[in-house]
C-alpha cells in the first residue's frame, strides 16, 4: 500500500506539473510535448532512478493512447471547417506518406548505408506528423480555414497509413502484387466500419434517454474505442475506424455536445501527457548521444527534400500555391506516433530497432524546437496569417424527452457577425426561438428588437423537426452576418 500511495504521489505530482506546463508553452509558442517528455526524463534512470525500459508494455500504453487521441481529434473536428481541404488532406495522408517513405528511405540508404528493409522502415516511420504537435503551435497564428484543415486531416489520417506501412515492414514479407490491394482494402474496410460505427453510435445516443449529462460523453469516446477494435478485429486499419468514428460522432446531432467535447479533449490531454511522460520514461539519455548524428542526417532530408517533394507531389493537383507548399512542407511536426511506431521493430527484434529509436526520440525533439519555434515566423513571412479570424460558434444541445424539443445554447464568440444583429432579422424557422438571452451575467427575455451582442449566451428552444435548421440559420449568420442567405453561406 505504500508503494502505492507512492506511485499515485509522484502520477498526481507529474499531471499538475503537465497541466501547468500547457500555460509555459503557449507563451514561448512551442509544443507542450517537450515539456512531457523532459518529466520523464527526469523521473527515469538518470533523473530520479527509476528504471523501465519494457518495450512491449510502451507500445501497448502507446497504441491505446494513441486511439484515445484520434478519438479526441475526430470528435473536435468540424466537419465545416475541413471540408474544403478534404481531397488535399487525404493527399497529404496516402500520396505525401508513400512518396516520403521512399524518398527518405532511398537517400538513408545511400547516406547510412542502412539495408533496404531498415532505411525504408526509417522512411515510414518518420513520415508520420503529428496533430497535437501541430495544433498546439498554431493555436493563435492564424492561418486560413484550407491550411488548417489540410493539416489536421493529415495529422489524423496518416496515422493508419504509416502504420500498416511499418506492420509491412517489420514483417519481412516480400511485396506482391496483392500487396497493394490489402492496404486499399485495410484503409477501406477501415474507414467504412468507423463511419457505420459513428452513424449508429449517433442514432442510438439521440434516442437513448440517459439518467446522467456525464454518460453521453462516455458512450460517445466509448464507440470511438469500439470502432478501433471492430476494426482491427476485421484486419482492417483499426486506427482509422477511430478517427473516422469520431469525425462521424461529433458532427451528429449529439445530446449534450459540447460536454462531450470537453470530456473527449480532456481524455486527449490525459493520453498525450501519459504517453510523451511514459517514452520519456522510457528513453535512455547515456544512448541518445550516439544518435545524434543519424538523427541530424535523417532530419535534414525529411525536412530538406523529402517532405518538400511529397507535398509538391500531393498538393499540386490541388493548384495549392506555392507559398501554401512552403508552409505545408514546413508544418510536417513529429510528435510521439513516429517514437511509438519505432517500438514495433524494437518489439520484434528487427536488427538496428534500438537506434531507430533513439534517432527518432532525437529527431523529435530537434524538429519541435526548430520548426516549431519558427512556424509562426513562417506563417507571417509568406502572408499566410489572417487576423481577426472569429472562432466557431458554440451551440450545444440538449433533449427534451417529454416535450419533443430540444435545447439549444448558443454563445456568441468575440468577432462573430451575430454582433449587432436584431432577433428579428435571425430569422429562425418556424418551431424555433430565443426564450432567453444571458448578458454580463443577467438573463432576460428577448424581444424581436434586441440587439445581440458578442458574449451573449442565448437559450433557443427548437422541435426536434426545426433543430437541424435552426442550428444552420445560426451558424450561418455567425459567418456571413444577416445576409448569410443572400451571399450563399447554408452554414453547414
Amino acid at each position: 500500500m505504500a508503494d502505492l500511495s507512492i506511485a499515485l504521489g509522484i502520477g498526481a505530482v507529474v499531471l499538475l506539473l503537465s497541466v501547468f506546463a500547457v500555460r509555459v508553452s503557449v507563451r514561448v509558442g512551442l509544443p507542450s510535448l517537450l515539456l512531457y517528455l523532459g518529466f520523464g526524463l527526469l523521473i527515469g534512470e538518470a533523473g530520479l532512478g527509476i528504471k523501465f525500459d519494457n518495450a512491449g508494455l510502451t507500445q501497448a500504453l502507446g497504441i491505446a493512447a494513441l486511439v484515445l487521441i484520434l478519438a479526441e481529434g475526430g470528435l473536435t473536428t468540424r466537419w465545416s471547417g475541413v471540408k474544403s481541404a478534404l481531397g488535399l488532406g487525404i493527399s497529404l495522408s496516402t500520396v505525401a506518406v508513400a512518396v516520403s517513405v521512399a524518398v527518405t528511405g532511398a537517400c538513408l540508404h545511400l547516406i547510412l548505408g542502412l539495408d533496404w528493409r531498415m532505411a525504408l522502415l526509417w522512411g515510414a516511420v518518420l513520415s508520420s506528423t503529428d496533430a497535437a504537435a501541430v495544433f498546439s503551435v498554431l493555436r493563435g497564428v492564424g492561418v486560413g480555414k484550407r491550411l488548417a484543415g489540410a493539416l489536421e486531416l493529415e495529422s489524423g489520417l496518416n496515422d493508419a497509413p504509416v502504420f500498416i506501412a511499418v506492420v509491412l515492414l517489420v514483417s519481412g514479407d516480400p511485396v506482391r502484387w496483392t500487396t497493394p490491394l490489402l492496404v486499399v482494402y485495410e484503409l477501406g474496410a477501415g474507414a467504412l466500419i468507423g463511419a457505420a460505427v459513428g452513424w449508429l453510435g449517433a442514432f442510438a445516443l439521440r434516442r437513448a434517454a440517459l439518467p446522467a449529462t456525464g454518460l453521453y460523453p462516455i458512450a460517445a469516446v466509448a464507440m470511438c474505442v469500439l470502432a478501433y477494435a471492430a476494426g482491427d478485429l476485421s484486419h482492417a486499419s483499426g486506427l482509422l475506424a477511430t478517427y473516422v468514428a469520431g469525425l462521424v460522432l461529433g458532427n451528429s446531432r449529439l445530446p449534450h455536445r459540447s460536454d462531450t467535447l470537453s470530456f473527449a479533449e480532456g481524455l486527449g490531454w490525459l493520453a498525450q501527457i501519459g504517453l510523451f511522460v511514459l517514452l520519456g520514461l522510457f528513453a535512455s539519455p547515456a544512448r541518445l548521444l550516439s544518435a545524434l548524428v543519424p538523427a541530424l542526417v535523417a532530419g535534414a532530408v525529411l525536412v530538406l527534400l523529402a517532405r518538400p517533394l511529397s507535398v509538391l507531389l500531393a498538393a499540386t493537383p490541388f493548384r495549392v500555391k506555392w507559398r501554401e507548399q512552403v508552409f505545408l512542407s514546413w508544418s510536417g511536426l513529429r510528435g510521439a506516433v513516429p517514437i511509438v511506431l519505432a517500438l514495433i521493430p524494437l518489439t520484434q527484434g528487427v536488427p538496428g530497432a534500438e537506434q531507430l529509436v533513439d534517432a527518432v526520440f532525437v529527431l523529435v525533439v530537434v524538429l519541435t524546437l526548430v520548426q516549431g519555434a519558427t512556424l509562426p515566423v513562417v506563417a507571417r513571412w509568406l502572408g499566410l496569417v489572417r487576423s481577426g479570424q472569429p472562432r466557431e460558434i458554440e451551440v450545444d444541445a440538449a433533449p427534451l424527452d417529454q416535450l419533443g424539443a430540444e435545447l439549444l445554447q448558443v454563445r456568441i464568440q468575440r468577432g462573430s457577425r451575430l454582433h449587432g444583429v436584431y432577433l428579428s432579422e435571425l430569422r429562425l424557422p418556424v418551431g424555433a426561438t430565443v426564450s432567453l438571452i444571458v448578458r454580463e451575467d443577467a438573463g432576460f427575455t428577448p424581444k424581436s428588437t434586441t440587439r445581440l451582442q458578442e458574449e451573449d449566451q442565448l437559450l433557443v428552444i427548437a422541435t426536434e423537426t426545426a433543430r437541424e435548421g435552426a442550428e444552420r440559420r445560426i451558424r450561418a449568420v455567425d459567418r456571413a452576418g444577416r445576409y448569410a442567405r443572400w451571399k450563399g453561406d447554408p452554414g453547414d
